[in-house]
């Protein structure tokens, strides 16, 4: 395959012979790393830039090469960029389409290999990348706070192994979500920081014998402390090697995925008939192609099959990377697919999610009927027996012998007769009912975490404030 080798100039040097098609097309990446343009161009104008500063290249061909990568840059914005898959990947692609109309194009690549240009493209997404999603995730926290000031006077069941457990306020339930992703964000903040150290210089292995100025292109770059100093690598060969960036980056979606799925199952729940506490909009659903009544959570079920796609990606990299010597090897070309995959499932979910939940509306006729269960506040009973000096493994043994006693005769907890209840018990006083009053429920819920409605309407403004809304 002659015009294959041709192509291949930049390390066919040493082959008789060019790949065999099949080979070309099998080993090709630039049908997936395309999406680094961008961050391909921008590390070789802060490449090109250094070398002109240490005095390899003058001002005039540093001058040519950011004109003809802007100029590139702009075409491939424009969909009117030429990729070739014979070139292999983007960084030739674009090396290629240079050379053709700037000269000084041979030199760009003094001092540097793929491995480390590549490495710094990376570097520069996973920055981009957790900065969209961190924008995405405020966007789905400021949906959750909205619907639960919209439903903090509504009461549902909280549950436990899927049966009614105790009251809580929706809002609270609402907001054990808002959690769940505020912790997502400090994963997308650290893996922004892990990124952000400038591998750029280390070569393929060794570094180079050139005098290149590393932390002058990590300036370039952005690749700074808060101090504004650059943040370079200290180890050319783990420069190169390193993949833990895109791991943790694959773990962080992975676990926005696992907490997205628990949002959108409690709201298959909720938008059943069985359950009724919510409806879904309907620009989130779905209808059946043979039965005219059905409205499907189809949003939230996707949401909760992507979550699984985004776990596929995690363990791939982690399958991928085990058992590789250092430093670089071909595996490594594999690593960009699920990485930008998980980037764009992640987007979509959290904006979909977000919308869906604006759009929510809670039902609170059926909440109240549901949370009116009387049973539902069995361990404030006992609750109360510890109050009157009943030891607590007592208390929630006789309270449970109510329960059964209520059952046995087919009545709610709170209409047992009182002459049945304190014949089981004399710290039973005549106030007992008091206790399946859910206003003084909720009342004596006003210490820190608990679904009080001062502590909820006090931890709405607090995540407010944090996210600044």
């Amino acid at each position: 395959m002659e015009a294959a080798g041709k192509k291949q100039a930049t390390w066919g040097g040493r082959f008789r012979e060019g790949p065999s098609p099949l080979m070309a097309q099998f080993s090709e990446s630039v049908s997936f790393d395309r999406e680094l343009a961008r961050f391909d161009v921008q590390g070789s104008k802060a490449h090109a830039k250094m070398l002109a500063h240490v005095g390899l290249i003058d001002d005039a061909e540093c001058d040519a090469i950011t004109k003809g990568l802007d100029e590139i840059l702009a075409k491939i914005e424009a969909g009117q960029f030429h990729w070739d898959e014979a070139l292999e990947d983007v960084h030739m692609n674009i090396e290629q389409a240079l050379s053709a109309k700037v000269p000084a194009a041979a030199k760009l690549h003094t001092a540097r290999s793929r491995n480390d240009q590549v490495a710094t493209d990376m570097r520069l997404f996973l920055k981009d990348a957790c900065a969209s999603t961190l924008t995405d995730i405020g966007a789905l926290i400021r949906a959750l706070l909205d619907l639960a000031e919209k439903s903090a006077h509504i009461l549902i069941p909280g549950y436990t192994h899927l049966q009614r457990a105790q009251p809580v306020s929706a809002a609270h339930h609402l907001l054990a979500y808002v959690e769940m992703f505020a912790r997502d964000r400090t994963r997308f903040l650290q893996v922004a920081n892990q990124a952000n150290v400038c591998p750029l210089g280390s070569g393929a292995i060794a570094g180079s014998t050139l005098p290149i100025d590393r932390e002058f292109v990590a300036l370039e770059l952005g690749f700074t402390d808060a101090q504004g100093k650059p943040r370079i690598t200290g180890n050319s060969m783990d420069a190169v090697a390193d993949r833990d960036c895109y791991l943790d980056f694959a773990h962080a979606c992975a676990m926005c995925g696992v907490h997205m799925s628990r949002v959108a199952e409690d709201m298959i729940l909720w938008n059943s008939a069985e359950f009724g506490f919510a409806e879904l909009p309907d620009a989130y659903t779905t209808g059946s192609s043979l039965m005219p009544q059905k409205k499907n959570p189809d949003s939230m079920e996707l949401i909760r099959g992507k979550s699984a796609r985004l776990q596929g990606n995690l363990h791939t990299l982690y399958a991928m990377v085990k058992g590789l010597p250092l430093t670089y090897n071909r595996d490594l070309q594999e690593d960009k697919p699920p990485v930008f995959d998980s980037l764009r499932q992640t987007r979509a979910c959290l904006q979909v999610m977000a919308a869906a939940l604006a759009g929510t509306c809670l039902n609170g006729v059926r909440c109240e009927a549901a949370v009116a269960d009387p049973a539902l506040l069995a361990t404030d009973l006992a609750d109360y027996l510890v109050l009157r000096g009943v030891p607590f493994r007592k208390a929630h043994h006789l309270v449970g012998s109510l329960v059964a006693m209520a059952e046995q005769k087919a009545l709610p907890l709170n209409k047992l007769p009182d002459a049945d209840v304190f014949a089981l018990d004399p710290a039973f006083g005549t106030d007992w009912r008091d206790v399946f009053n859910l206003s003084r429920a909720m009342a004596a819920r006003e210490k820190p975490g608990m679904p009080g409605p001062g502590q909820v309407a006090a931890r709405i403004r607090q995540w407010r404030e944090a996210i600044g809304v």
